[in-house]
């Protein structure tokens, strides 16, 4: 290990992070000061396939691509994520998956999610009391006739959740009102933007509104304004739609948080092998805005699926079920959406006298479900605390963990021995 890496590596324990860094930015910073990591972070990124998409690698440079794969196991990058909130989220995953790439074309099951684990991320920023004052000022205290309509109100009562919410319904529609076509790119681009940036108190609800007729069913299957973000005139093949998904840094990524935190598993109680409703929720909203986004197959069912098909699929007609399957025959995904709407709906019903919001983790299988929720009252005040108190994570097991040793001391121990002469 050159001295330009381990000197990054100790300032990161003794300059009180206490961990590696987690962010992939700063994690390639370091590993640039480093000549030889510096030259195999550089040979990793020219075999990714992005560069390589017309031109396959041969065996031989598949095995020096794995080779410099595996160097890079001990440096900074090894266990470095992306945060979904954060400003230069693609600069981010690009790295990430330079050091996860695939040397294969069999690349539908990706590996673990770029994204941070959803409990180690930045709280919203809310005011409760001042958003619970405005409710219990506003006709939405008595109003629960159409829970999406209820669940739209709601939204107009926050300046962000407003403001983006009418940003991504213009994009959409735009060009699609005089006949013409929408574009799909910008539309797509808004709703992340609305999903990623609005609070999931507001989202959620638009999303999972909990319906009893066809007509709330028909305001919460337009949401995301499916004629321009969801459907076309024909359905591509599902192939098609994965590998326009792969090659999108984006996309691959929330992909590969879906298949995480929401794959399925036929002994678990709760249908899901993470058995985390909050966090395959979260990944669920954040295929919308991709080129796989997903939506409601009808104004009376709570069922999702993608917009594609599997006919003429050929010889690859198990891969395409499975993509569709991720979606319409997904246990976990089905419990989850349907855990949403009972939790809205139980929010609906006990909305007298106090506000309740739910927060963001709810998880358990469905006979043991620890359920969050903060309960707001007009008199009381709640606010999040500064962002500043959450810049620490939790340190990953690798092999920098030092367990029982002190840092500052081991690290300037360890500059003498390197800069003493021989």
């Amino acid at each position: 290990m050159g001295l330009p890496l381990l000197l990054g590596l100790l300032l990161c324990r003794a300059g009180g992070l206490l961990a590696l860094p987690r962010d992939c930015i700063a994690a390639e910073k370091i590993c640039l000061m480093d000549p030889a990591c510096n030259a195999t972070y550089q040979a990793l990124e020219n075999c990714s396939l992005d560069k390589t998409r017309f031109l396959p690698l041969s065996p031989d440079a598949r095995a020096r691509c794995q080779d410099a794969k595996l160097d890079l196991r001990s440096s900074p990058l090894l266990h470095c994520k992306c945060h979904r909130r954060m400003r230069r989220q693609k600069l981010c995953l690009r790295i990430y998956w330079t050091l996860h790439a695939s040397f294969t074309r069999g690349y539908f099951n990706l590996e673990t999610s770029p994204y941070e684990d959803p409990a180690n991320e930045e709280p919203w920023k809310i005011d409760y009391n001042k958003l619970a004052a405005l409710v219990s000022g506003s006709h939405l205290a008595g109003d629960s006739a159409n829970p999406c309509l209820k669940a739209t109100h709601f939204c107009s009562l926050n300046k962000k959740c407003v403001h983006l919410r009418t940003y991504y319904a213009s994009s959409c529609t735009k060009g699609a009102e005089s006949g013409g076509t929408c574009d799909q790119r910008k539309c797509h681009k808004r709703l992340r933007q609305f999903f990623e940036k609005v609070p999931e108190d507001f989202t959620k609800r638009l999303l999972f509104c909990p319906c009893q007729d066809e007509l709330c069913g028909e305001r919460r299957r337009k949401t995301i304004v499916p004629e321009c973000s969801f459907q076309d005139s024909i359905k591509p093949n599902c192939l098609l739609l994965l590998d326009s998904c792969i090659k999108d840094h984006i996309c691959k990524s929330r992909l590969a948080d879906f298949q995480q935190n929401c794959q399925p598993a036929g002994i678990s109680p709760d249908g899901c092998s993470q058995h985390n409703h909050a966090a395959c929720l979260q990944a669920y909203m954040g295929m919308i805005g991709t080129a796989m986004t997903p939506n409601y197959v009808g104004n009376s069912s709570t069922e999702v699926s993608l917009w594609c098909t599997c006919e003429n699929s050929g010889n690859q007609q198990e891969e395409c079920d499975q993509i569709r399957s991720m979606f319409i025959s997904n246990k976990c995904l089905k419990n989850t959406i349907q855990s949403q709407m009972h939790l809205s709906q139980a929010t609906l019903e006990g909305q007298e006298g106090l506000f309740h919001m739910p927060s963001l983790s709810f998880q358990g299988d469905s006979t043991n479900t620890s359920l969050a929720s903060e309960t707001c009252q007009v008199t009381k005040t709640k606010t999040w605390p500064d962002i500043s108190e959450y810049n620490s994570m939790p340190m990953a097991s690798s092999v920098y963990s030092g367990a029982g040793v002190s840092w500052p001391p081991m690290a300037l121990l360890l500059l003498l021995l390197l800069l003493s002469p021989p």
